[in-house]
């Protein structure tokens, strides 16, 4: 059900229970909101994110609408919403805050919800950001293995421009493993993909990498 059907419920419930006297429908009204809202606080803190990205300048708003979508959808029983919120919970202190030990809790938790409720795109999601984590701690086997997978799971799914960017996270791996060759090929295919998708962010990304690479 989309939100703006549920808040027309809503109101359906509510006539319902001040002119038919079933108060009993509130709790359906009540259910049926708190779904609409814990999508919106969603959608609301990954616009907010996306701005950072461009910005650079951290909005406080972005955590605590994380935190309350993962909250609601965890009251509703929404086990695959609950993964997804957890996800962008990590995601800020990770990218936001540069914590990741603070974001690994939140990545590990959503990784088990999201794998629970076979949403293969947020644990693709997870699995790139615990690359990045295993990456920075100095394990580059780890993190190729997780961006792998993370890939892997993209491709499965159509997400090319995920897929692309996936590329770059790989590309300097091998870079820093001494496997110059396949970097070039990464940022090669990485480079058609996002060109046949439009994805001119991720463009933008993969000329960075050639820069500070110093690749063709």
């Amino acid at each position: 059900m989309t939100t703006d059907a549920r808040i027309e419920q809503a109101q359906l419930l509510y006539e319902r229970a001040v002119f038919g006297g079933d108060t009993g429908a509130l709790a359906t009204a009540d259910l049926g909101l708190d779904a609409a809202e814990a999508d919106l606080a969603l959608a609301r803190g990954r616009v907010i994110h996306a701005r950072f990205l461009d910005e650079r300048v951290e909005n406080a708003s972005e955590l605590v609408l994380f935190e309350r979508a993962a909250e609601l959808y965890r009251k509703l029983g929404d086990v695959r919403g609950e993964g997804e919120a957890l996800f962008w919970v990590g995601t800020f202190h990770q990218v936001v805050r540069d914590d990741t030990e603070a974001a690994l809790p939140a990545f590990d938790r959503a990784l088990d919800l999201a794998t629970g409720a076979d949403d293969r795109l947020t644990v693709s999601y997870v699995l790139r950001h615990l690359g990045f984590a295993e990456h920075m701690a100095g394990r580059l086997d780890e993190a190729r293995r997780h961006l792998e997978e993370s890939t892997r799971l993209r491709r499965e799914l159509g997400f090319l421009p995920g897929v692309a960017a996936n590329l770059i996270g790989l590309a300097h791996l091998a870079a820093q493993q001494e496997r110059r060759d396949d970097a070039v090929s990464l940022l090669r295919e990485a480079t058609e993909l996002a060109e046949a998708t439009d994805a001119h962010g991720v463009m933008r990304w993969v000329a960075g990498a050639r820069k500070e690479l110093e690749l063709p």
